[in-house]
């Protein structure tokens, strides 16, 4: 491991956790909700769009905030938290285009959601074996989080579309 991944690796992983789990929850509640309350794949793909950018950096901000206000870190490593939270949820929210680009909504939003879970299994898998702790109560706790935002985020666009369309 190189001297510069080691000195910044604790703002890499605040950067990389927060982003992921971040961009995975939030773009598929959003995803979810506006497919149910719309049923559009324009409104859905604007609403990614506005997930991987604006959010991104209001993430990115409040891990800035966050970390300073610990007094604990340099910076310099402040600063790396801060790009690369804004960088991973970028990127993973943006993830989410493909399949809405590539399938009919109803079939994107399917693959979207296995997308998100299976992201959200692979690393809390990692996360629980580099901490040494039982992979499935982290696993469950994780992807159950993420159903639970997924069901209430779709009831909540069903009710939107059946109230105000």
């Amino acid at each position: 491991m190189s001297d510069l991944f080691k000195k910044f690796e604790h703002p890499i992983n605040i950067g990389l956790s927060f982003g992921l789990a971040s961009g995975v929850i939030t773009t598929l509640g959003l995803l979810v909700g506006l497919n149910a309350g719309t049923h559009s794949k324009l409104v859905v793909l604007g609403g990614i769009l506005t997930i991987a950018i604006a959010d991104a950096f209001s993430d990115a901000l409040g891990i800035h905030m966050s970390e300073e206000s610990e007094n604990k870190h340099t910076e310099s490593e402040i600063w790396v938290a801060t790009f690369m939270t804004f960088l991973f949820k970028f990127i993973f929210a943006s993830t989410f285009l493909i399949p809405i680009l590539l399938l009919n909504l109803d079939e994107a939003v399917i693959v979207s959601i296995a997308w998100g879970l299976f992201l959200l299994l692979v690393y809390s898998y990692r996360l629980a074996k580099r901490a040494k702790i039982s992979t499935w109560g982290v696993i469950r706790e994780h992807l159950l989080i993420a159903v639970l935002v997924i069901i209430i985020t779709n009831s909540v666009g069903n009710w939107i579309a059946a109230n105000f369309s």
